[in-house]
């Protein structure tokens, strides 16, 4: 049977759109109220950007099979037992006849910070999916087949994320792939390498500017991470599971 992929490019413009529209009546709203955070922090600290895509994923895997799955989005219900710390708080979970069907994460980074920013973000995926696989392997979440570990970023196509940026290390030489690549070529580097060192299931790299607020334009640095691989993977992986699982 053909996946579904539930009008994911459609949904995937609008989930841009409402990226950047949330971004914007989040930072007029602390504006307004006199309370606004500093920076850019201003459009992020309202919570509801990456809602749009969570949407899309729920559809996602609703629409190949897993119809009665238990799609957990609230905070309290987010929480998986780790490895090296006692436990995780995830963006969304997917749950059906008490198993871990997929763990998701859901990222952003918009400008005009990017090399500290770029550097958290990566650190904070590897451990992240160490600490998952970890705990698997030691019967964690109970003997059961391996779950969709899913990574997406949103990162600001700008100027600043577009230059080539410098690296210096005084004992020894830099990886080739990273000298005089700019961080939209970091991430999509970090990308690739978490899902061949197997760290991830799938992991997504999407560029949008803040003009796609009226367009939901976006685009992806290679197929290997791109938003269309993130989702057929995703329904793929939902169609096995909900056969395994009639």
């Amino acid at each position: 049977m053909a996946l579904d992929l539930a009008d994911y490019e459609r949904k995937t413009r609008d989930a841009v759109m409402a990226f950047w529209g949330n971004r914007e009546k989040a930072k007029q709203k602390q504006i307004e109220s006199g309370k606004a955070d500093q920076g850019e922090r201003a459009s992020v600290t309202g919570g509801k950007n990456m809602d749009e895509f969570v949407s899309l994923i729920i559809d996602i895997v609703k629409a190949n099979g897993l119809t009665h799955a238990t799609i957990h989005q609230k905070r309290s219900v987010l929480t998986l037992p780790g490895y090296f710390r006692p436990t995780k708080l995830w963006d969304l979970l997917v749950m059906d006849h008490g198993e871990l069907i997929a763990a998701i994460e859901l990222k952003s980074q918009v400008g005009p910070s990017f090399g500290k920013n770029f550097n958290n973000r990566a650190e904070e995926a590897i451990g992240t999916a160490h600490d998952l696989w970890t705990a698997y392997r030691e019967d964690a979440f109970g003997n059961q087949p391996k779950p969709f570990v899913g990574w997406m970023m949103l990162v600001e196509d700008a100027p600043e994320s577009r230059s080539p940026v410098r690296d210096s290390a005084p004992h020894f030489k830099v990886f080739q792939e990273f000298q005089g690549v700019s961080y939209l070529q970091r991430y999509d580097i970090l990308c690739q390498r978490l899902v061949k060192e197997q760290l991830y299931t799938t992991a997504a790299l999407m560029t949008s500017s803040r003009t796609a607020a009226a367009t939901g334009a976006h685009a992806s640095l290679s197929d290997l991470t791109s938003f269309k691989t993130f989702i057929t993977t995703l329904a793929g992986h939902a169609a096995a599971q909900a056969a395994r699982l009639e």
